[in-house]
């Protein structure tokens, strides 16, 4: 095996380590940073107005992006980007959404009829 496929193996192995691991460690401060280039972004669905999203960064880089949704509102939202969506939450209620994006700019609304028309709506950035 060549030098090359060496280094190639073990760099596939440790990212792979990393990003099962920074799954199950979930921490308050927003965005998070993990080895592997995921971060966590803190999502407030009907805040600061019931029509808005507040989000603790609206970038971040390549790679896997933790989405932590809370309603902060008073009637039920969502949180939708790059076609994965969070269960409807009522409110008070917080999901997670995991995904893995590349650079762009992806769109980000909430599914609810009307909601995205009214406000809820944005573009986070990767980078």
């Amino acid at each position: 095996m060549s030098r090359r496929s060496v280094f190639r193996s073990v760099s596939a192995l440790a990212s792979t380590a990393v990003l099962m691991g920074a799954g199950a460690v979930a921490a308050e401060a927003a965005p998070v940073a993990h080895a592997a280039g995921g971060s966590t972004v803190k999502v407030a669905a009907g805040s600061p107005g019931e029509f808005a999203f507040k989000l603790s960064t609206k970038s971040a880089k390549a790679g896997a992006v933790t989405f932590k949704v809370t309603n902060k509102g008073k009637i039920t939202h969502d949180f939708s980007i790059d076609h994965k969506t969070t269960p409807m939450l009522k409110p008070g209620k917080s999901a997670t959404l995991k995904v893995t994006l590349k650079k762009g700019s992806y769109p980000y609304e909430c599914t609810v009829t009307g909601h995205a028309q009214a406000g809820m709506k944005g573009t986070f950035k990767v980078s």
